[in-house]
Protein backbone atom coordinates (compact mmCIF):
# COMPACT_ATOMS: atom_id res chain seq x y z
CA UNK A 1 0.00 0.00 0.00
CA UNK A 2 1.57 3.40 -1.16
CA UNK A 3 1.27 6.98 1.39
CA UNK A 4 -2.14 8.10 2.35
CA UNK A 5 -3.09 11.35 1.00
CA UNK A 6 -3.20 13.75 3.98
CA UNK A 7 -6.10 16.57 3.24
CA UNK A 8 -5.49 19.34 6.09
CA UNK A 9 -8.85 20.53 6.08
CA UNK A 10 -9.41 24.54 6.48
CA UNK A 11 -12.85 24.88 5.89
CA UNK A 12 -14.12 27.63 6.99
CA UNK A 13 -11.60 28.29 9.47
CA UNK A 14 -10.93 31.34 8.01
CA UNK A 15 -13.75 33.04 9.23
CA UNK A 16 -14.14 34.74 6.03
CA UNK A 17 -11.28 36.12 6.32
CA UNK A 18 -8.58 35.87 3.02
CA UNK A 19 -5.67 36.71 4.76
CA UNK A 20 -6.27 33.75 7.54
CA UNK A 21 -7.08 31.45 4.45
CA UNK A 22 -3.54 32.02 3.11
CA UNK A 23 -2.50 31.71 7.03
CA UNK A 24 -3.70 28.02 6.84
CA UNK A 25 -2.27 27.31 3.59
CA UNK A 26 1.02 28.29 4.78
CA UNK A 27 0.18 26.05 8.42
CA UNK A 28 -1.19 22.78 5.91
CA UNK A 29 2.27 23.31 4.27
CA UNK A 30 4.77 23.79 7.13
CA UNK A 31 2.71 20.67 8.67
CA UNK A 32 3.28 18.76 5.64
CA UNK A 33 -0.05 17.57 4.61
CA UNK A 34 -0.45 17.05 0.49
CA UNK A 35 -3.57 18.82 0.28
CA UNK A 36 -4.92 22.24 2.57
CA UNK A 37 -8.91 22.14 1.86
CA UNK A 38 -11.45 24.69 1.52
CA UNK A 39 -15.10 24.75 1.72
CA UNK A 40 -17.12 26.92 -1.37
CA UNK A 41 -20.16 27.90 -1.13
CA UNK A 42 -22.49 30.52 -1.94
CA UNK A 43 -25.04 29.93 0.97
CA UNK A 44 -27.89 31.57 0.12
CA UNK A 45 -28.26 28.47 -2.45
CA UNK A 46 -27.16 25.84 0.47
CA UNK A 47 -29.43 27.20 3.44
CA UNK A 48 -32.50 28.25 3.40
CA UNK A 49 -33.32 31.27 5.93
CA UNK A 50 -35.32 28.80 8.05
CA UNK A 51 -32.88 26.20 8.63
CA UNK A 52 -31.91 25.67 12.37
CA UNK A 53 -27.85 25.35 13.25
CA UNK A 54 -26.62 21.61 14.55
CA UNK A 55 -26.27 21.37 18.31
CA UNK A 56 -22.76 21.70 17.93
CA UNK A 57 -23.08 24.81 16.18
CA UNK A 58 -25.18 25.86 18.66
CA UNK A 59 -22.81 26.03 21.33
CA UNK A 60 -19.91 27.73 19.62
CA UNK A 61 -21.73 30.46 17.92
CA UNK A 62 -24.48 33.28 18.74
CA UNK A 63 -27.63 31.30 19.72
CA UNK A 64 -29.54 34.35 18.02
CA UNK A 65 -27.97 34.34 14.90
CA UNK A 66 -29.36 31.91 11.97
CA UNK A 67 -27.29 29.34 10.36
CA UNK A 68 -27.48 30.91 6.99
CA UNK A 69 -26.17 34.26 8.56
CA UNK A 70 -23.50 32.29 10.13
CA UNK A 71 -22.34 30.81 6.86
CA UNK A 72 -22.80 34.42 5.38
CA UNK A 73 -20.15 35.69 7.65
CA UNK A 74 -18.00 33.01 7.60
CA UNK A 75 -17.56 31.84 3.92
CA UNK A 76 -15.26 33.55 1.14
CA UNK A 77 -16.58 35.09 -2.07
CA UNK A 78 -16.51 32.85 -4.92
CA UNK A 79 -13.92 35.49 -6.49
CA UNK A 80 -11.24 34.29 -3.69
CA UNK A 81 -10.37 30.78 -4.85
CA UNK A 82 -9.03 31.51 -8.17
CA UNK A 83 -6.27 33.72 -6.48
CA UNK A 84 -6.16 31.12 -3.07
CA UNK A 85 -5.45 28.08 -5.64
CA UNK A 86 -2.65 30.12 -6.92
CA UNK A 87 -1.03 31.12 -3.79
CA UNK A 88 -1.12 27.27 -3.16
CA UNK A 89 0.55 26.83 -6.25
CA UNK A 90 3.31 28.76 -4.73
CA UNK A 91 3.42 27.44 -1.58
CA UNK A 92 4.01 23.69 -3.09
CA UNK A 93 0.45 22.49 -1.53
CA UNK A 94 -2.23 21.25 -3.63
CA UNK A 95 -5.42 22.90 -3.18
CA UNK A 96 -8.75 21.19 -2.71
CA UNK A 97 -12.22 22.81 -1.87
CA UNK A 98 -15.50 21.08 -1.39
CA UNK A 99 -18.54 23.23 -3.40
CA UNK A 100 -22.41 23.11 -1.47
CA UNK A 101 -23.96 24.21 -4.42
CA UNK A 102 -24.04 24.18 -8.30
CA UNK A 103 -22.57 27.16 -9.07
CA UNK A 104 -19.43 26.55 -6.57
CA UNK A 105 -18.97 23.26 -8.53
CA UNK A 106 -18.68 25.55 -11.79
CA UNK A 107 -16.05 27.92 -9.83
CA UNK A 108 -14.33 24.89 -9.24
CA UNK A 109 -14.07 22.99 -11.89
CA UNK A 110 -12.00 26.10 -13.71
CA UNK A 111 -9.21 24.96 -11.03
CA UNK A 112 -8.58 22.16 -12.02
CA UNK A 113 -8.90 20.41 -8.93
CA UNK A 114 -6.82 16.82 -8.53
CA UNK A 115 -10.49 15.63 -6.61
CA UNK A 116 -14.11 16.20 -5.97
CA UNK A 117 -14.55 16.01 -2.37
CA UNK A 118 -18.00 15.39 -1.35
CA UNK A 119 -19.34 16.65 1.37
CA UNK A 120 -21.87 14.05 3.88
CA UNK A 121 -24.14 16.58 3.77
CA UNK A 122 -24.35 16.35 -0.27
CA UNK A 123 -24.98 12.55 -0.03
CA UNK A 124 -28.50 12.41 -1.29
CA UNK A 125 -28.39 15.64 -3.05
CA UNK A 126 -29.23 14.20 -6.92
CA UNK A 127 -28.59 16.81 -9.00
CA UNK A 128 -25.08 18.05 -7.62
CA UNK A 129 -24.13 14.52 -7.97
CA UNK A 130 -25.32 13.80 -11.55
CA UNK A 131 -23.33 17.50 -12.18
CA UNK A 132 -19.81 16.30 -10.80
CA UNK A 133 -20.51 12.75 -11.99
CA UNK A 134 -20.84 14.11 -15.34
CA UNK A 135 -17.23 16.23 -15.32
CA UNK A 136 -15.21 13.10 -14.81
CA UNK A 137 -12.90 14.12 -12.23
CA UNK A 138 -11.75 11.72 -9.21
CA UNK A 139 -14.30 12.18 -6.38
CA UNK A 140 -14.10 11.32 -2.80
CA UNK A 141 -16.73 11.30 -1.39
CA UNK A 142 -17.65 11.31 2.22
CA UNK A 143 -20.32 8.83 4.29
CA UNK A 144 -21.10 10.68 7.22
CA UNK A 145 -24.91 10.20 8.83
CA UNK A 146 -25.47 7.35 6.03
CA UNK A 147 -25.98 3.59 6.15
CA UNK A 148 -25.19 1.24 3.26
CA UNK A 149 -28.32 2.23 1.22
CA UNK A 150 -27.58 5.86 0.99
CA UNK A 151 -24.07 5.02 -0.24
CA UNK A 152 -25.04 2.42 -2.82
CA UNK A 153 -27.50 4.88 -4.20
CA UNK A 154 -25.03 7.27 -4.28
CA UNK A 155 -22.59 5.30 -5.97
CA UNK A 156 -25.13 4.34 -8.33
CA UNK A 157 -26.11 8.23 -9.77
CA UNK A 158 -21.96 8.53 -9.88
CA UNK A 159 -21.27 5.34 -11.82
CA UNK A 160 -24.36 6.21 -13.97
CA UNK A 161 -22.96 9.33 -14.57
CA UNK A 162 -20.13 7.96 -16.14
CA UNK A 163 -17.54 8.08 -13.47
CA UNK A 164 -16.31 4.99 -13.36
CA UNK A 165 -15.77 2.90 -9.73
CA UNK A 166 -11.99 3.07 -10.02
CA UNK A 167 -12.43 6.72 -9.56
CA UNK A 168 -14.02 6.67 -6.27
CA UNK A 169 -12.90 6.74 -3.11
CA UNK A 170 -15.05 6.71 0.26
CA UNK A 171 -14.57 7.61 3.29
CA UNK A 172 -16.17 6.61 6.36
CA UNK A 173 -17.25 9.78 8.90
CA UNK A 174 -18.89 10.77 11.33
CA UNK A 175 -20.33 14.36 11.18
CA UNK A 176 -20.86 15.29 15.33
CA UNK A 177 -18.03 17.63 15.62
CA UNK A 178 -16.25 16.15 18.33
CA UNK A 179 -17.26 12.74 17.22
CA UNK A 180 -17.70 10.99 20.66
CA UNK A 181 -14.92 7.58 20.60
CA UNK A 182 -17.62 5.15 21.02
CA UNK A 183 -19.70 6.57 17.74
CA UNK A 184 -16.16 6.63 15.55
CA UNK A 185 -16.71 2.84 14.86
CA UNK A 186 -14.00 2.45 12.50
CA UNK A 187 -14.09 -1.32 11.49
CA UNK A 188 -17.37 0.12 9.38
CA UNK A 189 -14.43 1.92 6.54
CA UNK A 190 -13.24 -1.39 6.04
CA UNK A 191 -16.65 -2.61 5.42
CA UNK A 192 -17.46 0.04 3.00
CA UNK A 193 -14.01 -1.22 1.02
CA UNK A 194 -15.80 -4.91 1.23
CA UNK A 195 -19.55 -4.00 0.27
CA UNK A 196 -18.62 -1.67 -2.84
CA UNK A 197 -15.29 -2.37 -4.36
CA UNK A 198 -13.57 0.81 -3.61
CA UNK A 199 -10.78 2.82 -1.76
CA UNK A 200 -11.54 3.89 1.43
CA UNK A 201 -10.53 6.61 3.88
CA UNK A 202 -11.41 7.97 7.07
CA UNK A 203 -12.47 11.40 7.56
CA UNK A 204 -12.02 12.68 11.46
CA UNK A 205 -14.12 14.80 12.94
CA UNK A 206 -12.69 13.40 16.50
CA UNK A 207 -10.44 15.98 19.41
CA UNK A 208 -7.31 14.09 19.17
CA UNK A 209 -4.99 12.58 16.44
CA UNK A 210 -5.25 8.94 17.79
CA UNK A 211 -8.09 7.61 15.19
CA UNK A 212 -6.69 8.97 12.37
CA UNK A 213 -3.83 6.92 12.84
CA UNK A 214 -5.67 3.83 13.52
CA UNK A 215 -7.37 4.38 10.16
CA UNK A 216 -4.05 4.51 8.34
CA UNK A 217 -3.13 0.84 10.10
CA UNK A 218 -6.47 -0.50 9.25
CA UNK A 219 -6.08 0.42 5.19
CA UNK A 220 -6.99 4.53 4.90
CA UNK A 221 -5.79 5.36 1.65
CA UNK A 222 -6.89 9.01 2.51
CA UNK A 223 -7.44 11.13 5.53
CA UNK A 224 -8.87 14.42 6.02
CA UNK A 225 -8.84 16.41 9.39
CA UNK A 226 -9.90 19.91 10.76
CA UNK A 227 -6.86 22.42 11.20
CA UNK A 228 -7.26 25.89 12.77
CA UNK A 229 -5.08 28.40 13.50
CA UNK A 230 -6.26 28.64 17.06
CA UNK A 231 -9.00 26.58 18.77
CA UNK A 232 -10.17 29.82 20.35
CA UNK A 233 -11.21 31.52 17.36
CA UNK A 234 -14.98 32.39 17.39
CA UNK A 235 -16.81 30.07 14.77
CA UNK A 236 -17.86 26.44 14.51
CA UNK A 237 -15.61 24.82 13.66
CA UNK A 238 -12.36 25.76 15.55
CA UNK A 239 -12.90 23.71 18.73
CA UNK A 240 -12.80 20.41 17.20
CA UNK A 241 -10.01 20.75 15.01
CA UNK A 242 -6.17 20.66 15.36
CA UNK A 243 -3.43 23.57 16.00
CA UNK A 244 -0.94 23.43 13.53
CA UNK A 245 1.66 21.96 15.80
CA UNK A 246 -1.13 19.26 16.21
CA UNK A 247 -1.57 18.63 12.27
CA UNK A 248 2.33 18.36 12.30
CA UNK A 249 2.10 15.83 14.95
CA UNK A 250 -0.41 13.76 13.19
CA UNK A 251 1.00 13.80 10.10
CA UNK A 252 4.43 12.63 11.41
CA UNK A 253 2.79 9.76 12.91
CA UNK A 254 1.01 8.73 10.05
CA UNK A 255 3.80 8.72 7.98
CA UNK A 256 6.02 6.73 10.78
CA UNK A 257 3.03 4.39 10.81
CA UNK A 258 3.03 3.86 7.01
CA UNK A 259 6.88 3.31 7.50
CA UNK A 260 6.49 0.94 10.20
CA UNK A 261 3.62 -1.08 8.29
CA UNK A 262 5.98 -2.89 6.03
CA UNK A 263 5.36 -5.90 4.17
CA UNK A 264 3.32 -9.13 4.94
CA UNK A 265 7.08 -11.04 5.07
CA UNK A 266 8.16 -12.52 8.18
CA UNK A 267 11.80 -12.72 8.09
CA UNK A 268 14.74 -10.76 10.39
CA UNK A 269 15.14 -7.50 9.72
CA UNK A 270 18.70 -5.74 8.85
CA UNK A 271 18.77 -3.87 11.76
CA UNK A 272 18.10 -6.95 14.26
CA UNK A 273 20.30 -9.76 12.67
CA UNK A 274 23.25 -7.97 14.72
CA UNK A 275 21.36 -8.83 18.08
CA UNK A 276 21.03 -12.75 17.48
CA UNK A 277 24.20 -13.46 18.61
CA UNK A 278 23.87 -11.15 21.89
CA UNK A 279 20.28 -12.56 22.94
CA UNK A 280 20.39 -16.03 21.53
CA UNK A 281 21.55 -18.86 23.56
CA UNK A 282 24.02 -21.41 22.88
CA UNK A 283 25.18 -24.98 23.93
CA UNK A 284 27.56 -24.37 26.78
CA UNK A 285 29.86 -26.01 28.93
CA UNK A 286 28.49 -26.53 32.42
CA UNK A 287 31.66 -27.45 34.10
CA UNK A 288 35.23 -28.24 32.86
CA UNK A 289 34.47 -31.44 30.77
CA UNK A 290 37.88 -33.26 29.48
CA UNK A 291 38.61 -34.71 25.68
CA UNK A 292 36.89 -37.92 25.67
CA UNK A 293 34.16 -37.34 27.59
CA UNK A 294 30.93 -37.50 26.90
CA UNK A 295 28.58 -34.41 25.94
CA UNK A 296 24.94 -35.13 28.63
CA UNK A 297 22.54 -33.60 30.45
CA UNK A 298 25.04 -32.77 33.14
CA UNK A 299 27.80 -31.04 31.15
CA UNK A 300 26.23 -29.16 29.33
CA UNK A 301 23.65 -26.27 29.68
CA UNK A 302 22.41 -23.36 27.44
CA UNK A 303 23.53 -19.57 28.23
CA UNK A 304 24.29 -16.78 26.10
CA UNK A 305 26.07 -16.26 23.65
CA UNK A 306 24.04 -17.23 20.79
CA UNK A 307 27.28 -17.74 18.22
CA UNK A 308 27.88 -21.39 19.00
CA UNK A 309 25.58 -24.63 18.57
CA UNK A 310 21.98 -23.53 19.07
CA UNK A 311 19.96 -24.91 21.68
CA UNK A 312 17.29 -26.74 19.06
CA UNK A 313 20.65 -29.41 18.27
CA UNK A 314 20.56 -30.34 21.88
CA UNK A 315 19.61 -33.76 21.12
CA UNK A 316 21.99 -34.42 18.48
CA UNK A 317 25.00 -33.15 20.72
CA UNK A 318 24.32 -35.53 23.61
CA UNK A 319 25.93 -38.89 23.44
CA UNK A 320 28.90 -37.27 21.00
CA UNK A 321 32.70 -37.32 22.21
CA UNK A 322 34.45 -33.86 23.37
CA UNK A 323 36.52 -33.41 20.71
CA UNK A 324 39.00 -31.43 23.05
CA UNK A 325 38.85 -30.02 26.44
CA UNK A 326 36.18 -27.08 27.20
CA UNK A 327 36.47 -25.28 30.55
CA UNK A 328 33.39 -24.11 32.36
CA UNK A 329 31.16 -21.64 30.37
CA UNK A 330 32.94 -22.11 27.22
CA UNK A 331 31.06 -22.77 23.81
CA UNK A 332 30.69 -26.24 22.69
CA UNK A 333 31.98 -27.46 19.56
CA UNK A 334 31.43 -30.84 18.44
Amino acid sequence: MGKAIIIAEAGVNHNGDYRLAKELVLAAKEAGADYVKFQTARPELVISKYAPKAEYQLGTTHKEESQLDMCRAIHLPLTDYKPLKDFCDETGIKFLSTPFDLESIDVLEELDMDYYKIPSGEITNLPYLQKISRLGRPVILSTGMSGLGDIEAALNVLIDGGLIREKIILLHCNTEYPTPYEDVNLRAMQTLARCFGVKVGYSDHTCGIEVPLAAVAMGACVIEKHFTLDKKLPGPDHKASLEPEELKQMVLSIRNIERALGSTIKEVSPSERKNQPIARKSLIAAKNIFAGEIFTAENMTVKRPGNGISPMRWYEVIGKTAPRDFKEDELIEI
